[in-house]
This record gives structure tokens, C-alpha cells and sequence, in this order.
């Protein structure tokens, strides 16, 4: 039954009082905001392996939720999204597209437009034109196609059609290539200038097109659009002369020497958001033109504009943006496109929106002698649709330009156009990394193949070290670990990394291209600025103050990346810097809060970061399991001395951490004891077989390395390193064998003793008899071996921090889950014929 608007009420009195709260404004706004949140959530998350940018699961989730699937349903359509709530979800979605267009202004510098030279401006003056000459033809096919096509004036349905092929979504194209580690390389610079100007192109090309269409009327008089164009102008140019002052007045007021922005500065500038939205729409351009130019006023160089941001992107893009979609998805209906007339024109769309695009970027690039291959990448990203494209085809279909089955057409091109790009690119284009070091570094020393005997290192070596941090939680433990390996024989140069998560926020992708150069990490120094403005890391800051005080030469450096490529800058760095070894934290953490022990979980995703770097690095790695290493700091000054367990079992890892316990000894604040176990003698002593199982989940089960090893070599090369460490800490360390009865238990006992602070321990790729007997427990945390994931285990009692080290060796980067085998003579570890 049709509904009087005027008579809906905002809220219900409740279920008692006999309302249902689905008919009333808020409480429904409340379920359909969190539908959308939830469906284009999970969308994302099924979307991430695939690299697609947020707004791939947001377009279809907006369908999902419309016609076009679950809105089939007459009962869900009337309860869920009525058609008097309509007015409300897009009116409220308008906000969130008012402010996000803001942000997109305050991302796009008109500077790198100028800075960009003729190149950009070529390769985006040609990936417009040729589209948009496309679209005259793709309009004139629609208008003797589609019914109700040629109810609109030609020129506007014209002007509306070239816009939406020739559009390059400048935001998306930022995440993706962020995402990829472009946005910094040449191709990436290029693109970004390129689609700058694109944006700036479109946007005047839509206002003339707004102009032209008004509310659809095919007889409109041209008077009234010359008027519309004007007033546009002078808004602009107003907007240059007398707002533009105003804003970079403010900024100053907020800039890095002032502690905190002042909120009647935040509310000036999101009032004068909505006063140029307002204007725009009453002069009859969209609202959203004001708002964008707005953000285009405010000074990107300075703390002003990044703090603008911080402030408003998390509710503009998780929370309001979401429902803009939705809304665009409810207008959605698949359905329209039947028969192979429509599927035709969708085809004839998109190959039409693709060739223009490409073709046209790379044939200019190609003039403008850019390699044949970077010329193809960049014509597939200039492709790039997404919102910017969504946003034109809402208002054609608001002013009646499009009708629904040509905006059904439209919207799936946007999206095809946009799902392409991130795999082809990565299929077209991969940049150098830079050379690659032959060198591979360890800690241990080589050995001698005839006297057997080290080869230690000259005492003017560097022992370089290369630290992660998820944030500021780490840095007390990695501090207190890393003074612990200082000595006064080797100088410690040392380089921390603040690994922080790439996001889809727009403060994110500015700081990829602050602290990125070609594409790679940037390695400065700690009191570096980027442009105008100071990174303000605590990370940074926390370790300059370390090297400052204990004279040791530190260098920062933050990768902002996604977590399925961060192992890539990890590693880039470590074999760029020859670094002996890099120190990774542990994704859960242990602290005491109030008397209670608290565990900080910083997800799964890291898990698989240290699983990636333990098996591409190209030095040795170590993970620190911290249970409150870093409480510690200080106290050795005041005489207290640190106490530093290495548990050694045997192979190469084992006298890894025997060799970086040595090192420990020399430090005068820190004690020392190497415990060795030892099988006890026994007749009849069956051997441990070790076949690969490559069907077993690598995620619940230890994985050990498939080269062939000789026990017997191994052995004698174990006791070669005790007898040296021995000699080498006389009077410093302490050696003590035990043997072996229940392995489970013996080290548990000595991780909850609480004796020591540290316990240093290998992760037994190649692991003694003794270790290989854990090869089928079930493991929790599996990229620590057997050993060190007894340590770390949850609720296991162990009050020391666990230090597990692998060393380098490239022989042993393949690693396999194993099954057992009880056999009665002396085998192989692993045989990777079997």
C-alpha cells in the first residue's frame, strides 16, 4: 500500500507499545546500514587474495543487495529497503560522498600536475580524447538501440557518454597502486600525474555535462546551461582568490609546532565543505563539485591536511561511503540486460572503454619513448574506473540521462574495467628490485674443511642488524635484546623497521608515497623530513634515543605495504644492507597489566609475514616470543645482571643460537648458560626416519628441509662449535649437559623456572634424533619448530621470552611437512627421494 512520506516517523516506542521498528526512518536506517557494512565486509575479505581494491566488493555488494539478487524478493524489498526510505539511505549516503570527493580533492595535488612535465600531460590528454571520441559512437549505437534512449537531448547524452568512458578513478588507481608497490616507481608517478590531470578534465567535463542536462528535458534551453557554466566558473575562481588565502591561513594556525589542532579549525573546514557543496547545488552543478574543489584549496604540504584526514576518513570511507553503493546497487538491476542485443551492447561497452583507454595511453607513451612494456601498464591503469565512474553514472541516471538499462550496462563496465587491472598489471609488469647480493650472511663462522677449525670474523666487522616492529609495544624488548648482543669486538650498526599495514585510507597511501622511493622502503635518517613534514614515528623516535645514548649508529626506515608482499620489502632491505641477521617480532605478545598477564594478538596475517621472510631471507632470522624482555630496561645498570638460557639440541640453527649466546657472553650485564642435551645410551636404540608428507597443512604441522644431511659430519661440527664457545666464554659462561628423558617436559621446566629472562633456541630444520621424535606433535605455532613452539605455546606456564633462530643457508629453504617412522638403523634425516 503506498506510503505517505510526511507521515514516517523517525523512531518507534518499541516492541511493547506494539511498533515495529522497520517502519520507522531510524531504527531502519540502523538495519540497512549494517547490512550493507556486513555483506560488503565479507566481500572484501573474499576479495583480498585476489589484490582487488575495496571498492570491487562494495560495487558488488551494492548489486548483491539490490534487484539485481537478493532484492527478487518482494517481502525483503518492502521490509528492508522500501521505497520510502529511499529519500533517507541516499540522503545520508550524500554526506558520505560530499566528504569523500573533499578527501579526494585533499589527496590530488594540482603541483604534481605541473611538476609532471609534458609526458603526463600527453599520455592523459590522449587516454581522454581517443575514449571520449569512442564514446560518440557508443552513444549514437545506444540511442537506435535502447528504447527511451533518444528521449534525451543528443548533446548531453553525448557529453554523459564520452565522460563515462574517458574517466580515470584517480583514488582507486592510488590504492591499487600502492597495493603493488608502483605508486612510487616511475610507471606508478606517471600514472598518478597522468590520472591527476584526468581527474581535474573529468570533473569540468561533468559539470559542463550537468549543465547541459538539467533534469533531462531534451528541450532545454541553452541559455540556462551557458548560465549554469559561468556561475561555475566564478564559483572557482572565488573559490581561488578568496578561500584559498583563508585555508592556507588556517593550516599555518596547525601546523607541526602546535601540539594539538584546534576544533573550531576542524569544524571551519567541514562547514566550509558543506557551504561549497550547497553553493554548487544551487548554482545546478552536483553538490559534490563544491566539496571537491573545496579539497583541492587546502595545502597538501604540511600536518594540516594530514590531520584533516586522519580525522574524517575512517567514518567517510568504512562507515558512509559504503552506503552510497548500496544505494547505486538498489538503482542496479541486472535483470534489464536480456537477450544478446544487451549483452552485445555490454560487450561493445567495454572493449570500447578498454581500447580507447589503452590504445590511446600507449601508443603517446610509446611517442614519448617509454619502453614498449611500461607503455602497456600504463594504458591498463589509466583503465581504472571504480567510484569516480559510479559517481557519473548517478547523476546521468538522477538527470535522466540514463535510463536503467543502460546504467545497468554502464555499472558492470565500471566494474569488469576495474577487477582487470590489478591482475593484468601484475601479469605485464614487475620492476627491478635492484641487484642481487651474492653474499648470504650468518652469524657463525665458516669452518675449515682440514683443521675443522673457525674462521672468525676481523674485529672491525660490523654486526649489522636489521629490527621489525609492529609499533611501539615491541620496542622495549627489541632495545633490551639488541644492547644484549653489543660487544666491544665488533661494531654494532643497526637498522629498525616500523612494518605498518597498508590500507585503503587515504592517509595510508600518503604515506606510502612519503616514505617509499622507487617503489622501495626508504632508508633515512632518523631526523629526516619528507617534503615539508616530519614523520612522526615513535618507533623512530624511540630507537634514536637508544642510539644516542648508547653510541650506537641507527637507521629508520618504515614499510607500509600489504601483508601478503611486506616480506618483500623485509628482505629487499636485509640483502641491500648485508645484513647478518634480522630480528622479527612474534605476533602475540605478553605483559602484565594490574597484577594480571595480558596477551596482545596482532593477528594471523603476521604470522604468515614471519613464515615468508623465515623462508626468503637471505641472512638468518630470528623471532622474539617477548613475555616482558623489555621490563628489564634500565636495571643493568643498576648492577643486575640479565640471565641468558641457550638450549642446544644440535644442527645447524642450534649453533646459530650457540653463536649469537656467545656473543651474549661478552656483554658484562649479561649471564649466560648453555645447557646441552644428550641422548642417553641405550642397546637396542632405534633411529627416527623422517619422509616427506607434502599433504599434511603446513599450518598445524612442522615442516623441516629436504636436503640430505650427514649425522655424522653434523655431529662433529656441533661439538666443534660447543668446544669454541667454551673456550671463548670461559669464566663468562656457563655449560651444562643434561640428558634427555622426557624433551617435552625438560624444557618447559627450564622456560617456567623463571630462572632465566631469555631463552635462546634453534628451530631444528635440521633436528637431532631427539627433536625429530616431536616431528607429528601438533603444533600451534609451526614457523618455530618443535622446540620453540613449546615455549611459546599458550597456557603452558612459561614465564622467560624466547628467542628462536634459523640461520641462512640456501640449501635448506625447502621445507616439507614429515611423518615419523620408528626404523632400527641409522638412516638420513629426511630422504626427498622417498
Amino acid at each position: 500500500m503506498p506510503v505517505n512520506i510526511t507521515s514516517i516517523q523517525t523512531s518507534s516506542n518499541g516492541v511493547w507499545e506494539g511498533d515495529n521498528p522497520l517502519n520507522f526512518a531510524f531504527p531502519l536506517l540502523i538495519v540497512q546500514t549494517t547490512l550493507i557494512l556486513i555483506i560488503t565486509r565479507i566481500l572484501a575479505f573474499l576479495f583480498k587474495p585476489l589484490r582487488q581494491p575495496k571498492v570491487i566488493a562494495e560495487i558488488v555488494g551494492g548489486i548483491l543487495l539490490g534487484p539485481s539478487a537478493l532484492g527478487r524478493s518482494q517481502d525483503y524489498m518492502k521490509r528492508i529497503f522500501p521505497k520510502w526510505s529511499t529519500p533517507i539511505l541516499e540522503s545520508v549516503a550524500s554526506i558520505g560522498l560530499l566528504f569523500f570527493l573533499f578527501l579526494v580533492g585533499l589527496e590530488l595535488d594540482l603541483n604534481s600536475i605541473r611538476r609532471s612535465g609534458r609526458r603526463a600531460f600527453s599520455i592523459a590528454a590522449a587516454g581522454i580524447s581517443l575514449p571520449f571520441i569512442l564514446g560518440f559512437g557508443v552513444a549514437v549505437v545506444f540511442r537506435k538501440t535502447i528504447t527511451g534512449a533518444d528521449k534525451v537531448g543528443y548533446a548531453q547524452f553525448v557529453v554523459f557518454m564520452g565522460v563515462a568512458l574517458s574517466i580515470t578513478a584517480f583514488p582507486v588507481l592510488a590504492r591499487i597502486l600502492a597495493e603493488l608497490k608502483l605508486l612510487t616507481t616511475q610507471v606508478g608517478e606517471t600514472a598518478m600525474a597522468a590520472a591527476a590531470f584526468n581527474d581535474v578534465v573529468a570533473w569540468i567535463l561533468l559539470a559542463l555535462a550537468i549543465a547541459l542536462a538539467g533534469n533531462g528535458d531534451k528541450h532545454k534551453s541553452p541559455v540556462i546551461a551557458v548560465w549554469v557554466l559561468l556561475c561555475g566558473v566564478a564559483f572557482v575562481i572565488f573559490m581561488v582568490v578568496a578561500v584559498r588565502p583563508v585555508v592556507k591561513w588556517v593550516a599555518r594556525r596547525c601546523s607541526s609546532e602546535q601540539d594539538v589542532m584546534d576544533e573550531a579549525y576542524i569544524c571551519l573546514t567541514l562547514g566550509g565543505v558543506l557551504v561549497s557543496g550547497f553553493i554548487t547545488d544551487f548554482i545546478g552543478i552536483h553538490s559534490i563539485f563544491g566539496a571537491f574543489v573545496f579539497g583541492l584549496m587546502v595545502p597538501k604540504h604540511g600536518d594540516f591536511a594530514r590531520k584533516l584526514t586522519e580525522r574524517i576518513e575512517d567514518f567517510v570511507t568504512g562507515l558512509l561511503l559504503p552506503l552510497y553503493f548500496a544505494s547505486s546497487g538498489l538503482k542496479t538491476n541486472v535483470a534489464t540486460i536480456s537477450g544478446g542485443r544487451a549483452w552485445g551492447l555490454l560487450l561493445l561497452v567495454i572493449a570500447t572503454a578498454c581500447a580507447g583507454k589503452i590504445i590511446g595511453t600507449f601508443v603517446v607513451a610509446l611517442i614519448c619513448k617509454i619502453p614498449a612494456r611500461e607503455s602497456l601498464t600504463l594504458g591498463v591503469l589509466m583503465n581504472t574506473k571504480g567510484l569516480v565512474e559510479l559517481i557519473v553514472l548517478n547523476i546521468g541516471k538522477e538527470k535522466k540521462v540514463l535510463n536503467d538499462e543502460m546504467f545497468a550496462i554502464l555499472v558492470l563496465m565500471a566494474l569488469v574495467t576495474t577487477f582487470i587491472t590489478t591482475p593484468t598489471v601484475m601479469a605485464l609488469y614487475k620492476p627491478a628490485r635492484g641487484g642481487t647480493q651474492t653474499t648470504k650472511r650468518k652469524l657463525q663462522p665458516d669452518y675449515a674443511e682440514e683443521t675443522n677449525t673457525p674462521s672468525r670474523p676481523s674485529a672491525k666487522e660490523e654486526l649489522r642488524l636489521l629490527a621489525c616492529a609492529h609499533g611501539p609495544g615491541n620496542v622495549p624488548g627489541l632495545i633490551n635484546l639488541i644492547e644484549s648482543v653489543r660487544t666491544t669486538k665488533s661494531k654494532l650498526r643497526l637498522y629498525i623497521m616500523h612494518l605498518v599495514e597498508l590500507t585503503e585510507r587515504p592517509s595510508s597511501i600518503v604515506m606510502v608515497q612519503r616514505l617509499r622511493r622507487n617503489g622501495l622502503p626508504f632508508i633515512g635518517r632518523p631526523s629526516t623530513r619528507t617534503g615539508a613534514t616530519e614523520v612522526l614515528d615513535r618507533v623512530a623516535v624511540a630507537f634514536k634515543t637508544y642510539g644516542q645514548l648508547g653510541r650506537v649508529v641507527v637507521r629508520p626506515v618504515m614499510a607500509v605495504s600489504a601483508l601478503s608482499t611486506m616480506h618483500e620489502d623485509i628482505c629487499h632491505v636485509a640483502e641491500q644492507k648485508r645484513m647478518t641477521m634480522i630480528i622479527l617480532p612474534f605476533h602475540k605478545m605478553w605483559r602484565m597489566e594490574e597484577g594480571e598477564e595480558v596477551v596482545e594478538n596482532v593477528g594471523h596475517g603476521w604470522t604468515r609475514v614471519n613464515q615468508r621472510v623465515l623462508k626468503h631471507a637471505p641472512c638468518s632470522v630470528a623471532v622474539l616470543v617477548d613475555r616482558g624482555l623489555g621490563s628489564r630496561l634500565g636495571k643493568e645498570s643498576d648492577g643486575e645482571v640479565q640471565r641468558v638460557c641457550v638450549v642446544f639440541f644440535g644442527g645447524p640453527d642450534d649453533r646459530e643460537a650457540l653463536e649469537l649466546g656467545g656473543r651474549m657472553a661478552e656483554h658484562p650485564a649479561v649471564k649466560v648458560t648453555i645447557i646441552r642435551f644428550v641422548e642417553r645410551e641405550r642397546m637396542g636404540r632405534n633411529d627416527i626416519r623422517l619422509l616427506p608428507s607434502p599433504e599434511k597443512n603446513t599450518e598445524s604441522s612442522y615442516t623441516f628441509s629436504k636436503a640430505t644431511m650427514n649425522r655424522e659430519e653434523e655431529k662433529a661440527l656441533d661439538d666443534v662449535a660447543v668446544t669454541e664457545l667454551r673456550r671463548r666464554g670461559e669464566g663468562v659462561a656457563e655449560y651444562t649437559e643434561r640428558q634427555v628423558g622426557n624433551i617435552v617436559e625438560d624444557v618447559l621446566q627450564i622456560g617456567r623456572s623463571g630462572e632465566y629472562q631469555l631463552i635462546v633456541v634453534g628451530k631444528g630444520r635440521f633436528p637431532s634424533m631427539m627433536v625429530a621424535g616431536l616431528a607429528e606433535q601438533p603444533a600451534e605455532h609451526a614457523e618455530l619448530g618443535p622446540i620453540g613452539d613449546i615455549l611459546a605455546c599458550s597456557n603452558s606456564g612459561v614465564v622467560s621470552s624466547v628467542l628462536v633462530v634459523q640461520q641462512h643457508d640456501i640449501a635448506h629453504a625447502d621445507e616439507v611437512p614429515v611423518s615419523k617412522v620408528i626404523c632400527s638403523e641409522h638412516v638420513e634425516t629426511i630422504d626427498s627421494e622417498v
